[in-house]
């Protein structure tokens, strides 16, 4: 387990006040980000039972819960060896301890399957589903010193990877064959579960393909999620590849501008709406309005793009900048026909200003 067992129990524990709060009676959590945050390692298929009162229970495969138990501070360790075994474990919870509402988080994350959530209201029509994803997400928003810690060296092993990107792109190198050296120095540099995405198109978010090349005259943007501990920092940067035109270099000076003017504003207290929309104004007053896409910025933690993230979620735009928010700026890229133009840090938000991480 990374980090003091004292820890996660008491993140339990506060869970569990929400929960009661709430009115709720236990949380089935099923997200792997989720399921760190609580126990304190990851784990694959992750199955956690917190009641809003007494101890929790975690699910795995027949012949794990010794291992589970060396890396985790949680000692209520079930054993099952077919599925089915482990969805009559999660009712037989459910209704020992007579549950009326039960938590699910409704996410997007892996795991959190929208066929999970139909087989559970099927064989628990009785419980009321509740979505707590506000409530885990509420307590993980605001990181501890440990966790920032953690996202400082991951910061550092991005910085790395990104040093390996600049020194290996060149004409006729293919998306792929970048990534993979890019992946390659993460995880040699101890990160576990690293994500690279690469462009040589106009593509926001750019799984990396075999059959794109970078171009004698164009741009590469290369995006990097680093993890330690579990823990990411998340950066971008467009590299310029010979003479790709005036159009470029505009595009990226007046990114540059965007970047400095987003640090400027962001600060505790501000709402990211507000920021926002100085940000479009922006754009739009230096002629690329309609190459911006919406959302300046997102959370990063135990995965890459976390709450609040104003790029998918509208009503998280209205979020206040609190101490101890770990942000990135400048998440989306300016598109514009010779790729995407993008510069991207994470930052640790401080009362007396940003501290940069990447």
């Amino acid at each position: 387990m990374r980090g003091n067992p004292e820890i996660f129990k008491r993140r339990v524990e506060r869970f569990q006040e929400l929960l009661r709060k709430n009115e709720i009676d236990g949380a089935v959590i099923r997200t792997l980000s989720s399921f760190i945050y609580f126990t304190g390692t990851k784990w694959l298929r992750p199955s956690l039972l917190i009641p809003a009162e007494g101890e929790p229970v975690v699910y795995v495969v027949k012949g794990e819960a010794e291992l589970f138990r060396e890396k985790s501070w949680i000692e209520n360790v079930v054993e099952f060896q077919k599925v089915e075994d482990l969805m009559a474990g999660v009712v037989s919870w459910i209704h020992r301890n007579g549950m009326e509402r039960v938590g699910l988080e409704f996410g997007v994350e892996r795991d959190a399957y929208l066929i999970f959530l139909k087989i559970f209201e099927r064989l628990n029509p009785t419980i009321e589903i509740v979505d707590i994803l506000d409530l885990t997400m509420g307590l993980r928003m605001i990181k501890e010193d440990w966790e920032l810690d953690n996202i400082r060296k991951a910061g550092k092993i991005a910085g790395r990877g990104m040093k390996v990107a600049e020194e290996v792109i060149k004409p006729g190198l293919s998306e792929l064959e970048i990534a993979a050296e890019v992946v390659r120095e993460l995880m040699l540099s101890g990160s576990e579960d690293p994500k690279v995405y690469v462009s040589t198109t106009p593509r926001a978010h750019a799984e990396p393909f075999r059959d794109l090349r970078v171009p004698e005259n164009g741009i590469v943007t290369v995006v990097i999620g680093a993890d330690w501990n579990h823990y990411y920092a998340n950066m971008a940067r467009t590299f310029v590849v010979g003479e790709p035109g005036e159009r470029v270099r505009e595009a990226i000076e007046v990114k540059e501008e965007a970047y400095r003017i987003a640090l400027e504003e962001t600060r505790v207290g501000v709402a990211l709406n507000t920021i926002e929309k100085k940000l479009a104004n922006f754009f739009r007053e230096r002629g690329f309005g309609e190459a911006y896409i919406a959302g300046y910025t997102h959370g990063v933690g135990l995965l890459i793009e976390e709450p609040p993230i104003t790029t998918i979620i509208v009503p998280q735009r209205a979020t206040k900048v609190q101490e101890n928010m770990v942000l990135t700026i400048i998440h989306p890229p300016l598109m514009i026909p010779e790729g995407a133009v993008k510069h991207e840090d994470t930052y640790i938000v401080k009362k007396g200003g940003l501290e940069r991480v990447t």
